[in-house]
């Protein structure tokens, strides 16, 4: 097999995986999504009715990290899909969660990535509301708030209390829409035009 590396997977992956999030702008698509506050990034998100992270290991990359980032995958996303070079493919059988996907990405002969489904993802039966609402910002989770008719004294609180907050007023759903609007609101994202 050829080797792979994390940024023709990523391109190959956007073009032929996520084309069709893109052609419906019913999805924000997100490199290097920061979970928990950024603890750990997942490689690729996609925020539309629930928030599915792609985690890719090429073949130049290993499996050991993955364990303890599954630890955040497991609380902060709703679907994860693991895209794996072959070698990895039998280990990580093995660490992955049940629900999650396993997609095998190989290199042909000519340079170009294919992709082949081994399971699909299925709903995170785990996902903690309040580890996903870790994606707004603070004064996007106030505002949210505010229309629950939280308090100017309680809206001034640390991120944590109101992302505790959004998490019991809110169903899980909700939340994730409320992120996806506010991100395709978001004129800039990490000192960046957003959307670029």
């Amino acid at each position: 097999m050829l080797a792979t590396n994390d940024q023709e997977i990523r391109a190959a992956l956007h073009h032929k995986k996520l084309r069709s999030y893109q052609k419906a702008r019913s999805a924000i698509i997100v490199d290097e999504l920061g979970l928990s506050h950024a603890r750990v990034r997942i490689d690729v998100a996609v925020i539309s009715a629930e928030v599915h992270g792609f985690e890719i290991k090429s073949s130049l990359d290993t499996l050991d990290r993955l364990p303890g980032q599954l630890e955040f995958y497991s609380k902060g996303l709703s679907r994860l899909t693991l895209v794996c070079a072959d070698k990895h493919l039998a280990k990580a059988e093995r660490i992955v969660p049940d629900w999650c996907g396993l997609i095998l990405a190989e290199k042909g002969s000519r340079g170009g990535i294919t992709f082949e489904t081994v399971r699909r993802a299925r709903a995170n039966p785990s996902v903690d509301a309040i580890q996903v609402a870790h994606l707004l910002w603070h004064s996007e989770a106030a505002e949210l708030l505010a229309g629950f008719g939280a308090s100017p004294r309680e809206l001034k609180r640390s991120r944590l209390q109101l992302y505790i907050d959004l998490a019991a007023q809110m169903p899980i759903a909700d939340l994730i829409a409320a992120i996806r609007n506010f991100m395709a609101q978001r004129s800039t994202w990490r000192d960046q035009p957003a959307h670029a």
